[in-house]
């Protein structure tokens, strides 16, 4: 059993599908017969997942489309909700996945800074605002999925743009689920997806195998599949090095630098160092 949104010939459509965890979705849904959508920047990139996702769709290219979206533009994500509506209908899944992460310092450019938060903060915005309105209109189950990261709840120094871009995936995708489950008559639903370590192009940093520590984006995308399906918001996704236990450690850790006044990061001060250590044992 899946979710009701996921079934054949209901329409999926992905941001930065071309590639990664994007690409596994795309491929997944599609496995399970639905019409999909992959949105990512131009290219031969593009047009190769495109086909990619075609060969394992029911109705072959039929039932797959590409287009070329900046999804730090509100128009051109709009464009993308017409032409999905035009080809396919409604959309009833909404992925909001696409992102980058450069590398960022807390002094570097600003024009680093403004196309980070662009894609992957405001692409979410953009996204759930542009679809949503009709997907809540139509009456029938729907999701939406946006791609947060473990790094936007325990902001871990050294890319402090993009810790900021998915602190803010967070808060935007608790408060859409809020709004959502308080609209009369409303069959749709948000989730924050929250992958662990993660073997793509984004993080492969020059390797080309796997280590042994990530998981593909394969397993990554079934996980969230059945924790969809269960009815999970938050899809806190372990991996082959972090156990869930881990990683709620870490997290509660970083909350309570708020509640214990501890200073900021603590986690990574030297002199929290040993009291970190013993709290992640449960002593």
């Amino acid at each position: 059993m899946s979710h009701p949104a996921i079934a054949p010939n209901h329409v999926a459509v992905v941001t930065g599908g071309a590639s990664g965890i994007g690409l596994a979705a795309a491929m997944r849904f599609a496995g399970l017969g639905m019409k999909v959508c992959i949105a990512d920047l131009g290219g031969d990139r593009l047009t190769s997942a495109e086909a990619r996702v075609a060969s394992v769709a029911r109705g072959a290219s039929a039932d797959v489309m590409a287009m070329a979206v900046d999804v730090s533009r509100i128009e051109e994500v709009s464009e993308l909700e017409n032409e999905v509506r035009r080809r396919f209908g409604c959309a009833d899944i909404l992925m909001n996945n696409a992102g980058i992460q450069p590398g960022s310092t807390i002094f570097g450019p600003p024009e680093n800074w403004q196309r980070i938060l662009g894609v992957n903060l405001w692409g979410i915005i953009h996204g759930s605002q542009v679809f949503a309105p009709r997907m809540i209109e139509r009456g029938r189950t729907g999701l939406i999925i946006n791609t947060g990261s473990k790094q936007g709840i325990t902001t871990p120094p050294g890319d402090p743009a993009y810790n900021v871009s998915k602190a803010g995936v967070k808060a935007f995708t608790e408060a859409l689920q809020h709004e959502l489950r308080n609209i009369a008559g409303c069959k749709v639903s948000a989730h924050l997806f929250i992958p662990g370590h993660v073997f793509t192009a984004l993080t492969a940093r020059g390797r080309t195998e796997k280590p042994a520590g990530a998981w593909t984006p394969e397993q990554t995308v079934d996980f969230m599949i059945e924790r969809v399906t269960a009815g999970d918001f938050y899809i806190l996704c372990p991996d082959n090095d972090v156990p869930r236990r881990l990683d709620e450690r870490r997290m509660l850790w970083a909350a309570g630098d708020i509640v214990e006044n501890r200073p900021a990061l603590s986690r990574w001060h030297p002199d929290y160092a040993e009291a970190f250590a013993r709290f992640v044992k449960g002593e």
